[in-house]
């Protein structure tokens, strides 16, 4: 804890604000891993298996029902195209991608960001390391050759301190921010195959194909 008191002090202010930058930037990979891993995972083939045998029993409420189970946006896709089952093949199509136009900025949302915070903390860090030799410079130009070196040390080490915290965080955001966009990308792909197959299937059963005769 000393050590890193330490740090802090020698930092100064902007190393402060990037600290602040650093407990942001691990809130958003936090959400979005949590999102990926938890409320926007699902298995889509293996759902889509299990619609399959509903519909081949013609029990499209369990279907409905199997679909309020998860918020994933499969599920939510798969429970529109559902609810227009009765209304034909159009209207199932229309609900699916209405339905996916919603769902889709909530896969990708706040993963741009990681972009932006990591040319932020890397401009705050090159800030503060030019604000600490400013600052060394002034406080070396009138001292006695003995405080000289300690202060041109302090001021050496508050830059350095900047420098490293900034490009920390800014590869930290890079790394997490090529993970979440492929991690989005394919979640996107799925729900795009997904609903393909999903159309497909509802207008060859029993219901689809009921409304349609």
């Amino acid at each position: 804890m000393d050590r890193l008191a330490d740090i802090f002090q020698k930092g100064g202010p902007f190393f402060i604000v990037n600290t602040f930058f650093l407990a942001v930037v691990i809130a958003l990979i936090v959400e979005r891993a949590i999102y990926f891993l938890g409320r926007g995972h699902i298995n889509a083939s293996a759902f889509l298996e299990q619609i399959k045998r509903l519909l081949a029993a013609n029990n499209v409420d369990r279907a409905k029902k199997l679909c309020d189970a998860t918020s994933a946006p499969i599920a939510r896709v798969a429970k529109a195209g559902l609810s227009k089952i009765h209304r034909g093949e159009a209207a199932v199509a229309q609900a699916m991608e209405e339905t996916m136009v919603d769902v889709t900025p909530e896969v990708k949302v706040r993963i741009a960001a990681l972009w932006s915070m990591a040319n932020i903390v890397t401009l705050t860090g090159l800030l503060g390391t030019v604000t600490g030799l400013i600052r060394t410079f002034d406080a070396i130009a009138d001292a006695n050759p003995a405080e000289r070196q300690k202060q041109l040390s302090h001021g050496i080490a508050e830059a350095m301190y900047n420098t490293a915290m900034g490009l920390g965080i800014a590869l930290l955001c890079m790394v997490a921010h090529l993970l979440l966009s492929t991690a989005s990308k394919k979640v996107v792909s799925d729900l795009e195959s997904f609903s393909l197959k999903l159309e497909n299937l509802l207008g060859d059963s029993p219901s689809g194909q009921s409304q349609a005769g």
